[in-house]
């Protein structure tokens, strides 16, 4: 399974990855995130779990399972930039600082900011078309709502 996922993500013509393979690199992504630290906090773990149920309506059942699915893929995928390609091919750019939104509710959902989890953010936002202040801005908004 995580295989073929792979070669969807890899061999896909551009703007093919669509739906659930598009979920998977995102939720894959906000592990990736939520590993950077090298600790991977069940606060973290409910996060992604509330960033899916929110943004895709699943039940908290469904989120679950697709987090389980997306922290195998992370284990085994070779880079971000994937992640980032999927998404940027599924998500249109105006709705994309969502997906910056929901990797700043990751980073920041254990309480601390880490160099390793701000790096993959400023990599996956410099690749999804989104400049610096603009990411600034989302982390801003995601911290007043904290």
């Amino acid at each position: 399974m995580i295989a073929n996922f792979f070669k969807r993500l890899t061999e896909a013509p551009k703007d093919s990855l669509q739906g659930e393979d598009a979920r998977l690199a995102l939720c894959a992504l906000l592990v990736r995130i939520a590993r950077a630290d090298a600790h991977y906090s069940d606060a973290e773990a409910a996060q992604i779990d509330r960033v899916l149920v929110g943004r895709y309506g699943l039940s908290p059942f469904e989120a679950t399972a697709l987090r389980r699915e997306g922290e195998e893929v992370e284990e085994t995928a070779p880079d971000t930039v994937r992640f980032t390609r999927a998404i940027k091919d599924a998500v249109p750019h105006d709705e994309r600082i969502g997906v910056i939104e929901a990797l700043w509710q990751i980073v920041l959902a254990d309480g601390a900011r880490d160099a390793e989890e701000d790096s993959i953010v400023r990599l996956a936002s410099n690749l999804l078309g989104i400049n610096d202040r603009d990411s600034a801005l989302a982390r801003q908004r995601v911290t007043a709502r904290s």
